[in-house]
Order: C-alpha cells, then structure tokens, then sequence
C-alpha cells in the first residue's frame, strides 16, 4: 500500500484508534520523551502513535512513535503482519536452492533485478509538495524546527529520525541512511554516520580523492516505507528508494533539491539541504542511545546547511531511542523479518531469526536450524558473523529447529540447559557496533557463538540426550474437557 505522505498514514493510524493527540503544551526538552519512554513501554493498549499539536516555543506539532508497535510498523511497510514481509521477498527467489558460490551470487543477483525489473525505482515528481516553502541563504537556519533534547545529559538537540541521502563521490551511486544529527547551531548539524555505514564510506572516497564537499539532503517525513527504508542493511550499490518502491506497490517520488546535486522525496514535510566538507570534524555527543547507555563524545563530520524547504504547515517527525522495548525495536524487527529469506539465501538451513528488544539488536541473535552434521551450529555461526552487518553481532545462539526463537523465554531456557560452556562455545574476536561501549577497543571486540542444540554421538556426546517431559495429547484433551468439574476458573 502506497500512503501518499505522511499525513495519509496519520490518517489511517488516527481512524483506527491507533494515534492520540496531545492538546497539551509540551516541551521539546526531555517532556515529550518522558511521555514517549511511558507510552512505549506501557501496556499494549495503551502504546499510540503520539501527535503532539502544541509544542512551546514552535508552531509545527511533533509525530512520535508512529512505528511503536508490530501493528502500526506492518501498515507502515504496506502489510497486516510484520512476517508477511517474509513471505513477499521470498517469493521472489526461486525455490531451487543455490549449489556453490557461482550460482549463490547469481541468485543474489536475480533478486536485486527482481526487484529492479518491477518497475518500481525512485520517478521524479511534477510536483513537490515538500518545496512548498524554499528558505535559502541566510533564512535557511534551523531554529524553526521543534528538534528534541531527548536525556539529560545530551549534548544538544538531536534529530533522530532522518532520511539522510548521498551519492558515492565517484561512482555516483546513491546510499540512503538513518543517522542521528546533532544540531550544534542554526546553520550546523553533526553527522554520525558510524564507520560502517554507507555515508562514512562516501566520506572515506571524498578524502581519497580529494573531493572537497560531499553534498547532503536530509528529508524528514513522507511514505512511512520511504522513511524507514533508510535503516535497512542494503548491500552498498542497492538504492534504498528502490525497496520503499517495492514495498510501497509504487515508485518513490523524488524532487530535485534547490541548492545540491541531489534527489530528495517530494512528499516529505521537510527537506535540510547542505553539505560535508570530508575534512572536518567536530566533537559530537554524549547521547541517550538504543543501548540505554550514553555514547560519548566524538569527532564527526559536520554538515552545513545551503536550504531548508517545506510544506505549507509541516510535521516534524522524530523518534526516542533509550532502553527497550521503544519504538525502534519494532523498526528492526521489520528489517529481522524482511531480511530472513536472505539469510537463508545463503544458509538455507536457517528456520528463523530472532533478536530479542533486549540484545538491542547487535548484541543478541538467536537462530534455529535443520541440523544435519557435526560442527553444523559453528558453520552456521561464522556464516552469520560474515554477512552483511550481521557481522557486528556479538552474541550468536543457534538452535534446533523444533525452538521457537521468538519466544526468548523458551529459547533462553533452551540455551542454558543445553550448553556445554566447555566446549559448545565459539569465542573471537572481530568488528562490532560502534556504539557498543564494552569492547576494550573502539568498534572491535570479544563475540561468542553458542551451540544450544541437542547432542548426539556425531557430536561425540555418548551419554544419550534426554527426552522433553511432556504430557500426552490425550491427558491434555481430557483435562481441558473436564476444566469447568474442577473449580478452578
């Protein structure tokens, strides 16, 4: 389902109960992400997307946890259910399964084409509603925009849900990414794109060449699969755009910017245009991050502001970040479910993925499994740990198949009666998040894989594996049709 912006989306969540204005004045300095931090770990029903009309000091009301659910994140991508996103990409690979590394990269290949040949690649648009108001030169400041300060000790305002486009400094090719912007003055932001992200690897190209300024739109709003699509862990010559077309059913709209070499979405509510000079840093941070831990201070680039357009009355879109469960849980189970049919592209006896809101996201990864031979969990540990930024995980767990790797209460009693810690342990080295604030060096450190499957003599375990104490089907009917003789409720 393609929404037409933002506010079509809003519609939809409003008419189904699923969004609550707030009339109340509020402030853009931590209140709204008190509120925020309530609402997302509340009870279900209570868990709305917040549309905040009146925040002091600014006249453009604040749209916050629109993706804070698995209801409100599946309407966002154009589906009922968050694992219907599964299905849909898989069914875009052939059911044959790839023999050998030719044909394996043949099959990634035929997907991306798939997805090409749809027709569904970014259109430029005839008209932009996001250029409805077009501030340039010294009227292009940032002080209109209701940016939060999200935790005490922030080191400012922070925008936290960007769409952040550039091009490769040579090739040209177009990388879209979710990076928090720390807004330093009216004219200034801190970019943090981290090390391994596709903008840092754009500014690493300017500086080998010597390019002097590497131009940047960032867009704020639009379809809700366009602004999602910039978290997605897309292989670097994909465009992003390309799969909020698939997702949405319709080419992604684009608008030329007014003062930078780029395309932006023509339906967003606002674009800051402007530029980063690869050269420069500034100190960035602390930040309240996923983890729940701050990220300290730290040299990034800078981006320098050339424009600011609009619509006519915007909304400023934003999310929280902080100790889960929030709102971007449920934006990284959408990419856990979309991208399991290419997990299983290249380790085709994965069943399942799960990363529990309590690994924020690189810290826990839980896998079942077809095990058929021995060594079968390690193969498929260092499978992950080299594919894509899977590479970043820094804790693997794999199962059997019969787990369900959702349920993370039933995976972890799995887990730790199942393990040997002396020997189905999998401990290196190697690269982790940037953010991640335990590793002794910055973004490389210790990861463990573990095997939690049952063992058998082919795993040279000889003492024979106990069986499940489980009741039979026929006790469990006859209970249930006797339940109302026993008094219990």
């Amino acid at each position: 389902m393609a929404y037409r912006d933002l506010r079509d989306f809003i519609a939809r969540l409003e008419a189904a109960g699923e969004l609550t204005r707030v009339t109340a004045a509020v402030s853009a300095e931590l209140e709204i992400t008190e509120i925020v931090d309530r609402v997302s770990k509340g009870p279900a029903g209570a868990n709305k997307a917040l549309l905040f009309e009146q925040v002091k000091g600014y006249d453009i009301p604040v749209l916050i946890n629109a993706f804070g659910s698995p209801r409100r994140m599946a309407w966002a991508l154009g589906v009922e259910d968050l694992n219907e996103l599964t299905t849909r990409l898989a069914s875009l690979l052939k059911p044959e399964l790839p023999h050998g590394l030719g044909p394996l990269f043949d099959k990634a290949g035929e997907l991306w084409a798939a997805l090409r040949s749809v027709g569904l690649g970014p259109k430029m648009a005839r008209h932009a509603a996001a250029q409805e108001v077009v501030l340039t030169g010294a009227d292009a400041t940032l002080d209109r925009l209701p940016i939060l300060r999200c935790w005490p000790q922030d080191g400012g305002r922070y925008i936290t849900l960007p769409t952040v486009i550039t091009r490769d400094p040579v090739r040209g090719v177009r990388n879209v990414g979710m990076y928090r912007l720390q807004m330093h003055d009216s004219r200034t932001l801190g970019m943090h794109w981290q090390i391994h992200k596709g903008g840092a690897e754009h500014q690493r190209i300017a500086q080998q060449t010597h390019i002097e300024r590497i131009p940047v739109a960032v867009s704020l709003g639009g379809d809700p699969a366009v602004i999602w699509c910039g978290s997605a862990p897309l292989p670097a010559d994909i465009d992003e755009f390309l799969l909020a077309g698939w997702l949405r059913g319709a080419p992604a709209p684009l608008v030329r910017c007014v003062t930078q070499p780029l395309e932006a979405p023509a339906d967003a509510e606002i674009i800051i245009e402007g530029y980063v000079d690869p050269a420069e840093a500034r100190p960035e941070g602390p930040f309240g991050d996923h983890t729940g831990y701050y990220t300290p201070v730290d040299d990034y680039p800078v981006m320098h502001v050339t424009a600011v357009t609009h619509g006519r009355h915007p909304i400023y879109p934003a999310t929280v970040v902080g100790r889960p469960p929030m709102e971007d849980f449920w934006m990284g189970k959408a990419t856990e479910r979309l991208f399991l049919p290419l997990m299983r592209l290249f380790l085709s006896e994965i069943v399942d993925v799960a990363m529990p809101a309590e690994g924020v996201f690189h810290n826990l990864v839980l896998v079942s499994i077809r095990k058929r031979f021995p060594g079968h969990p390690r193969k498929v540990i260092n499978g992950l740990w080299g594919l894509g930024l899977l590479m970043l995980a820094k804790c693997i767990v794999v199962f059997d198949e019969t787990v369900d790797v959702q349920n993370t209460s039933q995976a972890l009693w799995q887990m730790l009666g199942n393990v040997d810690w002396a020997r189905d342990v999998v401990i290196q080295e190697g690269p982790t998040d940037a953010l991640d604030h335990a590793s002794y060096r910055f973004a490389f450190g210790g990861k463990i894989g573990i095997d939690a499957t049952a063992k058998g003599p082919a795993d040279g375990y000889g003492r024979g594996w106990p069986a499940l104490a489980v009741m039979p089907d026929a006790v469990k009917r006859l209970v249930s049709e006797r339940w109302a003789e026993y008094g219990l409720g």
